[in-house]
Formats: structure tokens, C-alpha cells, sequence
């Protein structure tokens, strides 16, 4: 496999055995710049996927530990489906993308990486963005450091 340079990638690889516990509590009592948080709300926060589908792609999850969609009270679904779509605000305004998915991946067998911690995924999506370097190359290329990423989006959120 041929090797891309990714040096965001190398501290959060290095880090990753000396922390314990959930990444979005850590995230949610922690410095937004470390933490990759751009915004915070009054029961939920967005933050950048260390892990990211595509340049941009966004994390909205509540605070409470443990939730999925089904345990979230009315107030956390409205903030953090209004976080979303501000999100698509802010991504449309710094990225300009063609087209965005959203979802819950609910249990690992559907996807979650984290599925002790409920959290909605907003990515944007461009033509094109399924090139061969994903379907050849089982790799993907994110162009900006997240750190920017975060930088851009957080300055561009709605006020």
C-alpha cells in the first residue's frame, strides 16, 4: 500500500493508548482547539471527526454520556438536529459542497465506531469525492490539517 503523510494522524495514534474513557466526554470538558470542537450548545456540542469521510465532516453530540436516539430527550434531539443544520451552514459557506449525508450509525454492527455514546455524523459530499484513491488505494486524502478545518468552521458558525 503507498503512503501518505499525515501528521495530525501520528499524535492522535500516539495518544490514543494513554486515554481513557469516552472520546466525546474528554471532548466535551475539553479545550475546543485540542478537542476539535467548533461549537458548543446548551445540551450538545459539534465537533471534527479525527477521522474524517471527507474534509469537514462534523460530530454533533450531547453532553449526557450514553445516549443514543432513542434515550435523547426532546430538547437534546431539537438542539442537536439544529446544531446539524447549522452545521450545513457553516460547511456550505467554507467548503461549498455539492450535496451532505447525515445519520446515526446506532451499534457497531451498523457502523459505530463509538456506540456507547450517540452522536448525528454531517458530511459534506462533492462529485467526484469517490475517486480512486479510496477504491484503488484503501486510502483517503483530507487536503487540510484539522486544526485549520476547525479554525474555518468555527469561524463561520452561526451566531
Amino acid at each position: 500500500m503507498e503512503r501518505l503523510w499525515a501528521p495530525w494522524r501520528l499524535e492522535y495514534v500516539q495518544g490514543a493508548d494513554e486515554q481513557d474513557g469516552c472520546v466525546f466526554c474528554r471532548a466535551a470538558d475539553g479545550d475546543d482547539e485540542e478537542q476539535l470542537v467548533v461549537y458548543r450548545g446548551e445540551r450538545a456540542f459539534v465537533l471534527l471527526n479525527k477521522f474524517p469521510y471527507s474534509s469537514g465532516h462534523l460530530l454533533v453530540a450531547p453532553y449526557r454520556h450514553g445516549l443514543n436516539f432513542d434515550d435523547l430527550d426532546d430538547a437534546e434531539i431539537l438542539e442537536i438536529h439544529r446544531l446539524g443544520a447549522h452545521g450545513l451552514g457553516a460547511l456550505r459557506s467554507v467548503y461549498k459542497p455539492e450535496g451532505f449525508n447525515l445519520g446515526w450509525n446506532i451499534g457497531r454492527i451498523a457502523g459505530a465506531g463509538i456506540p456507547d455514546h450517540g452522536h448525528l455524523h454531517v458530511v459534506p459530499r462533492w462529485s467526484g469525492d469517490t475517486n480512486f484513491m479510496p477504491v484503488l488505494g484503501d486510502v483517503k486524502v483530507i487536503p487540510e490539517h484539522l486544526i485549520a478545518t476547525r479554525a474555518r468552521l468555527a469561524a463561520a458558525w452561526p451566531r
